[in-house]
């Protein structure tokens, strides 16, 4: 089976003045259907550039990048946007919700560009924020929910195309350990229903639940393992409650 991720000596490099940045240099790997994967690296790495071209928010200066048997490597904006509509769910360590809108509206966005009508748009975003722990909560505007509450509604307008792979950037950055905790069960949970995650960490012990660590230096790939001592979120003692719901 082929990859649904496969790059190519991938560079990226950027125009500063007079100066060149070479934020890329040649990153060439491959992930398959079904990867928990961490990305991580120092500042300066080349790991929010890679997450930018994995998510297909940016054109690589150099290289090839096929996703699901497509390469989308000189695809122009608007063709680009298309393929993160369909095949991208992003989450974001700022929530990135819009504050005027309901969690209901918030998640049901993505499918307002699908064509799809209002009444059906509405009972999948109902079905993800249920999912996530948060059906009671549709009504809410972000401001009246909790950190760990606007991620989750994050990730359940990440889920709601049925995306190909969740693109998770730094999603417990602003979080307390235990909410963290939770969060990273949901996105367990996720993968364990056949998605593809990949997981951009600065936080060691967040790229512990990943089954694979790609750490990046300098724009390369400093070393790419199979995660052995991998942390699993679902344990007696962390079981996330929400009100009645459980996630089991």
């Amino acid at each position: 089976m082929n990859p649904i991720i496969s790059i190519e000596n991938l560079k990226k490099t950027y125009i500063m003045g007079v100066n060149q940045v070479h934020a890329l240099k040649s990153i060439t790997t491959a992930i398959h259907k079904n990867e928990y994967v961490a990305l991580m690296g120092p500042s300066g790495s080349g790991k929010s550039t890679l997450m930018n071209l994995l998510g297909c928010l940016d054109t690589p200066t150099a290289g090839t990048y096929i996703l699901n048997d497509v390469d989308v490597s000189q695809m122009t904006d608007s063709e680009l946007a298309e393929v993160r509509n369909k095949e991208i769910g992003f989450v974001f360590q700022t929530f990135n919700l819009l504050p005027r809108l309901s969690s209901l509206d918030n998640v049901a966005l993505p499918l307002v560009y699908s064509g799809m009508s209002k009444s059906k748009r509405e009972a999948r975003a109902q079905e993800v924020l249920t999912a996530v722990g948060l059906g009671d909560r549709v009504d809410h505007k972000p401001n009246e929910l909790s950190g760990g509450q606007r991620q989750r509604v994050a990730i359940a307008r990440a889920l709601v195309n049925n995306p190909s792979i969740i693109l998770a950037d730094e999603p417990t950055g602003n979080l307390d350990t235990k909410t963290s905790v939770e969060i990273m069960e949901i996105l367990e949970k996720i993968h364990q229903k056949g998605n593809t995650i990949i997981l951009v960490t600065h936080e060691p012990d967040i790229a512990q639940h990943a089954h694979r660590i790609i750490r990046l230096r300098d724009g390369l790939v400093e070393s790419d393992i199979k995660n052995e001592n991998i942390i699993s979120a679902f344990d007696s003692s962390h079981r996330y409650i929400s009100g009645d719901h459980v996630v089991d």
